[in-house]
């Protein structure tokens, strides 16, 4: 080992974030062996190898196509949802892809060093997921369906306007999806 792999870390142990305009901000720190957090009033504290199941996943929102979530959930504690934006205003929310990563990535080298065994998940949960695929994958169905009715009617005008309601659709998606996805489309 080199002298730079003991020497210690920078203290990355804090991080914040706004979920709601209006609402408190929720407040996050590791120390030695938990997280502890607190949301305007509320605060708690989550020994990190009581730690059963820590979920990522990338959820697109209305003002934010890049955002990411964590959740946690341990043992005799309310589930915990660490997010990658915040808001600053009533129309602008900031993009924390820095100090979310470095949080997160802390946040897993201290459950490893706890000796906690969680379950680690990724993506939406699969009734969510599925689900929407369906209704997409039906949405589609059905625009294509307009699409022949109208052509087999001769209305020129409907199959083009379906044919753009179809083309939104599929932009849309590629939209809500990180860059590294969309490309593959």
């Amino acid at each position: 080992m080199s002298k730079d792999s003991t020497a210690p870390r920078a203290d990355i142990t804090g991080y914040a974030y706004r979920p709601s305009l209006l609402g408190a901000p929720w407040e996050f720190k590791l120390t030695s062996g938990a997280i502890e957090w607190e949301a305007g009033r509320k605060t708690g504290r989550v020994a990190l190898r009581d730690i059963r199941r820590i979920r990522l996943s990338f959820r697109p929102a209305n003002m934010q196509t890049q955002r990411f979530v964590t959740e946690i959930w341990a043992d005799d504690a309310p589930k915990l949802q660490i997010v990658s934006c915040s808001w600053k205003s009533m129309v602008v929310q900031e993009r924390l892809d820095g100090p979310y990563s470095a949080f997160v990535r802390e946040l897993h080298a201290r459950v490893v060093q706890s000796g906690a065994r969680p379950r680690f998940e990724r993506g939406s949960h699969p009734l969510v997921y599925w689900p929407g695929l369906v209704v997409f994958a039906g949405v589609t169905l059905g625009l294509l369906a307009l699409i022949a009715r109208a052509l087999q009617a001769q209305a020129m005008g409907g199959a083009a306007f379906y044919r753009h309601l179809l083309h939104i659709v599929f932009v849309a998606r590629r939209k809500l999806l990180p860059p590294q996805c969309a490309g593959r489309l």
